[in-house]
Order: C-alpha cells, then sequence, then structure tokens
C-alpha cells in the first residue's frame, strides 16, 4: 500500500525506516533494568552460522535467562534466521552448539528432542490448527517427540489443556473449542503452552504480539518477561522496538539477509535500533 512521497534529498534515512516501518515511534520508550544471568555458559551457540541464499553466516549465543531481540525490515532475514536455527530451512556452513554439544540441526522434530522450541511469525498458516480442538493443539509438539505410536491418553491430554488453560489465561469456553473461534491473543498463549510443555530450554518467538489486542499485549509481554525469569533463553523476532528496549538483554540487527550490528543492553533505544536499521 502507498504510505507517503517525499523528496529523496530531503528525507534522512531515519525518516524512511519510519516510514517503512508503518508509523511514528515513541523514540521515550524506557529499558528495563538489567538482569543478572542464571548462567555464562550459553544453552545455544551459533559460529558462522547460515545457509547460502537465505541467510549469511551468522554468530549467535543466548544464555539461561536471557532475551536476545532481532530486528530489521521486512525481508532482512530475521524469520530466515529463525527457521535455520530451527533445522526448517537446515543450515550448510558453521557450527551449532546446544548445551555445549555440537549439534546438527537438520529438522523442527530434531530441534525438538534438542530442547528448541519455535512460535512462527504466521499462527494461522504455520503455528494453529485452526478446525482442531485447543486441546489437540497445545499437545501436538510433544506428541511429535513422543512418537505417534506412543499417544499420549486422552485423560493426561486433558489435564495438560486444562493446566496450560489456567495457567495462561487462555480464554476459551472449554478444551474442545476449535482453535480458530478463539482471539488472536489466546491463540498465541495455545502456541507458547504447545511448546512450553515440551519443556525448552531455547524458545524463538517471531513476532509474538501482531495481530492481537492490547489487553493480550501486555499478558504475552509479562509471559515472556516471567518466561525469562524462569531460566528460558528466548530469541525474540519483532517490528514492535519500543516492546524489544523494554525486555531485551540485548539487540541484534539485520539488514539484507545478514546481521549488521548487536546493540547492548547499556545503548539500547528506540533510536539505536532504528539508526543501525538506516546505516
Amino acid at each position: 500500500s502507498f504510505v507517503g512521497c517525499r523528496e529523496t534529498r530531503e528525507l534522512p534515512q531515519i525518516e524512511l525506516v519510519k516510514m517503512m516501518l508503518g508509523r511514528e515511534l515513541d523514540t521515550h520508550a524506557l529499558q528495563r533494568a538489567g538482569r543478572t544471568l542464571l548462567s555464562d555458559k550459553p544453552v545455544a551457540a551459533f559460529k558462522n552460522y547460515g545457509k547460502k541464499g537465505t541467510i549469511a553466516p551468522f554468530d549467535l549465543e543466548v544464555r539461561p535467562g536471557e532475551i536476545v531481540g532481532l530486528a530489521g525490515l521486512l525481508g532482512s532475514g530475521r524469520t530466515e534466521t529463525a527457521e535455520v536455527i530451527f533445522g526448517i530451512k537446515p543450515a550448510d556452513s558453521g557450527t551449532a552448539l546446544i548445551k555445549g554439544k555440537q549439534q546438527n540441526l537438520r529438522s523442527p522434530h530434531q530441534a525438538s528432542v534438542l530442547g528448541i522450541g519455535f512460535c512462527p511469525e504466521d499462527r494461522k498458516t504455520d503455528g494453529i490448527i485452526a478446525a482442531a480442538s485447543v486441546r489437540e493443539n497445545i499437545i501436538l509438539a510433544l506428541q511429535a517427540q513422543r512418537g505417534w505410536l506412543r499417544p499420549i491418553s486422552r485423560k493426561e491430554q486433558q489435564e495438560i489443556a486444562e493446566r496450560f488453560i489456567r495457567q495462561l489465561g487462555i480464554r476459551t469456553p472449554s478444551t474442545e473449542q476449535p482453535i480458530e473461534f478463539l482471539s488472536g491473543g489466546n491463540q498465541q498463549k495455545v502456541l507458547l503452552s504447545r511448546w512450553l510443555l515440551t519443556r525448552p530450554q531455547f524458545l524463538i518467538l517471531d513476532e509474538p504480539t501482531r495481530g492481537i489486542d492490547v489487553g493480550a499485549h501486555a499478558e504475552i509481554i509479562r509471559l515472556i518477561e516471567t518466561l525469562c525469569a524462569d531460566g528460558l533463553a528466548l530469541l525474540v523476532i519483532s517490528s514492535e522496538l519500543e516492546e524489544l528496549v523494554g525486555y531485551a538483554d540485548r539487540v541484534i540487527i539485520m539488514r539484507d539477509r545478514k546481521q549488521v550490528a548487536e546493540i547492548p543492553l547499556a545503548e539500547l533505544s528506540v533510536p539505536a535500533i532504528m539508526n543501525a536499521i538506516a546505516a
């Protein structure tokens, strides 16, 4: 869609970024106090990791209790980075260390078994199974880990679904409600439940607050911070720069499908991210 017309000689790069992001940003968003990490040893460490034609080789470490943000414009390679890490598009260069051991992440199943979870950007296409119930959507990843020849009993499925509905405040008439009839925020909570059930140590969230109402927005952010406090390592991809500044320990900037900058907590602000994107 058309968003504006400006003379290029009168358009600073940072203003161009604002137009591309689609709104004026609150450059006074507060950054939170730094957390004490639970361990200096990374849960996941990637060195020169990449896939030709998808994402340039990158370095990344994420520690227990740490939130690393991934920022950049549409097409910058944020989602592709997540897909390479999770084995959707397996890397063809570099090394991956998961809990200190070198691993070959060749598929989402393998990544899941190793303690990695991924909530994708497009909930409706890549996340939820629309016609399936809340219960069926929650248990999906755990059942895939166990294998389909070892089915989770209906009683256990029911107990699991009821527990997560209660713990995450999922608003649904029952565990048997088809997920397609839930609000975007509640669908997102079901997806988070699906991965939390597998007890991951490293969770990737791609645009976790996109397309949900303001109340659910705040609930998802609180949940992200709670997961971090519980020791989960998080990689969060978001276009909501004020949010990233509010909860991330550092933010990696992507441009043209490669990692171009990293902003530490002490320097983290919305203008700093925008300047790095526009540089």
